[in-house]
C-alpha cells in the first residue's frame, strides 16, 4: 500500500470514520490505515467479545485464502481456532444427498469460523495498522459543508460528536448511513430461525463445544416445502438454521419445542442432530436473510460496505466473503478519494454491480434446481422473482 499524499488532517479530526467493526468495516479500517489515513473505527461490540456469541453466516469458503493472504492476514488466521470444511452435503432437487467436496479446488478446504474470534482478529490488525478504536454505537449521521458529522453512544451512555472528511457505512443490514442517502431493494420475505447447540455440552471436536460422536465438519442443505435446513458444526457448537418466508413461519416455529419438532420432521438434518440432548435447544433466535442491494453505494463523504452496501441470501455462502471484499474495496476507494483521485466511486459501484450480476444468476439457478414442491409459496415465489419496488 502506498503513503499517503495531500495536506496532514488537523489535529482531533479524522480523514475516515468507519462505522461497524464486522469483517467489512474491520477491513476497510485496515486498509486506510496501511495507506497512512487517520482513521477511526466504531464498533460497538464488547471488547473480548465470548466465542459462544454467533451468527447465521459463520462459513468462510476457499476462496477466500487469496484475498487473506494480500491483506497480510493468512498465517494470522491460519493459526487461530477455527474448523475447517472439507465441503457440503445437499438434498436439494431430490430428497437423496449429493456430496461436494473441495479436495480439488485449488485454494483447498473451507472454514467454519468462530465469528467473534475472527471478527475480534481484524479488528486488532485494523489498530495494529494504525486505525483507532471507539467502543460506541452510531446512532445519527449528518453532512454538512463537505463534512460527515457522526452522533456516537458511548457504553456509559454519552453521546458524542465524531467529525471526519469521509465516513464508511458498515453497520450491516441496517445500513443506519446509506439507508437516508440512497433506495434499498429487498429481494425477497427470507428469515432464519437459528439456534446453537452443544454450546454447553460434552465437548466434540479438538476440545472445542458440541458433542464428542459430532465428527462431521460438512455443512449440510436441506430443502424442504416451507423452505429449507442449514446445519454446520462451528467452534462453539453446532448451529441449525431454517429458511422460511416470514408471512409463512409459524408461532410454534419460534419456540424451542416447535424449533425441536420440526427439524426432527427433516430427513438428513435430523440425523446430524441425534447425539445432542433436547433439554439443550434453547429458543431460535430470528434474523432477516433475504437478499439486499442499495443503489447507489456511494456517493460525496460516504461509502457503503458489507451487508450495508450488498446482502445475500444465506444459500451463497458468500457473506463474509463479499464483506472482506467490499470492506477492502471501500477502503481503497476511500483512500483514493482523499488522495483527489476521480472515478473511484464510480469504479467501486462498477465492482459491486458485477457481484450482484453474479448473484442474482447462481440464486435464480439454485433455486431453479429445487421442483418437487411447485404449488407451495416458498418456491413458486422463488421461479418468478422479478424483485420488489425499491424501498427506503
Amino acid at each position: 500500500m502506498t503513503a499517503r499524499t495531500g495536506p496532514v488532517p488537523p489535529a482531533g479530526r479524522f480523514e475516515a470514520v468507519v462505522a461497524g467493526g464486522g469483517p467489512a468495516g474491520a477491513v476497510a479500517a485496515l486498509v486506510l490505515a496501511r495507506a497512512g489515513r487517520r482513521v477511526l473505527l466504531v464498533d460497538g461490540g464488547p471488547p473480548g467479545a465470548p466465542s459462544a456469541a454467533f451468527t447465521i453466516g459463520e462459513t468462510l469458503p476457499p476462496a477466500a485464502r487469496p484475498l487473506l493472504h494480500d491483506l497480510g492476514l493468512w498465517d494470522a488466521f491460519a493459526a487461530g481456532a477455527h474448523l475447517g470444511c472439507p465441503g457440503t452435503y445437499a438434498s436439494w432437487g431430490s430428497a437423496r444427498l449429493h456430496g461436494h467436496s473441495h479436495l480439488f479446488d485449488p485454494h483447498g478446504h473451507g472454514w467454519h469460523l468462530d465469528r467473534a474470534r475472527f471478527d475480534a482478529f481484524l479488528r486488532e490488525a485494523a489498530v495494529a495498522a494504525g486505525a483507532l478504536i471507539r467502543r460506541a454505537v452510531v446512532i445519527g449521521h449528518r453532512s454538512a459543508s463537505g463534512e460527515q458529522h457522526l452522533l456516537v453512544r458511548e457504553p456509559g451512555g454519552a453521546v458524542r460528536e465524531v467529525c471526519s472528511g469521509w465516513v464508511v457505512d458498515a453497520t450491516g443490514r441496517r445500513a443506519l448511513i446509506g439507508r437516508r442517502l440512497a433506495l434499498r431493494r429487498r429481494q425477497d420475505g427470507l428469515v432464519a430461525a437459528f439456534t446453537l447447540l452443544g454450546a454447553r455440552g460434552a465437548e466434540g471436536v479438538g476440545g472445542l463445544g458440541g458433542h464428542a460422536g459430532d465428527l462431521e465438519l460438512r455443512t449440510l442443505v436441506e430443502a424442504v416445502p416451507e423452505g429449507w435446513w442449514y446445519t454446520a458444526r462451528v467452534p462453539a457448537g453446532r448451529v441449525v438454521a431454517h429458511l422460511t418466508d416470514a408471512d409463512l413461519a409459524t408461532a410454534r416455529l419460534r419456540t424451542a419445542d416447535g424449533f425441536r419438532y420440526a427439524a426432527e420432521r427433516t430427513r438428513h438434518v435430523r440425523d446430524r442432530l441425534s447425539g445432542y440432548d433436547p433439554a439443550d435447544s434453547p429458543a431460535p433466535r430470528w434474523t432477516a436473510a433475504h437478499g439486499l442491494r442499495l443503489s447507489p453505494p456511494a456517493g460525496p463523504g460516504w461509502v457503503a460496505a458489507g451487508d450495508a452496501a450488498i446482502a445475500f441470501d444465506p444459500l451463497s455462502s458468500q457473506g463474509i466473503l463479499t464483506a472482506l471484499h467490499t470492506g477492502a474495496r471501500a477502503g481503497r476507494a476511500v483512500d483514493r478519494c482523499l488522495a483527489g483521485a476521480t472515478g473511484a466511486l464510480a469504479s467501486y459501484a462498477s465492482f459491486l454491480d458485477g457481484v450482484a450480476d453474479a448473484y442474482h444468476h447462481h440464486h435464480a439457478q439454485s433455486y431453479a434446481e429445487e421442483r418437487r414442491w411447485p404449488e407451495h409459496p416458498f418456491w413458486r415465489r422463488r421461479n418468478g422473482w422479478q424483485g420488489s419496488p425499491p424501498r427506503r
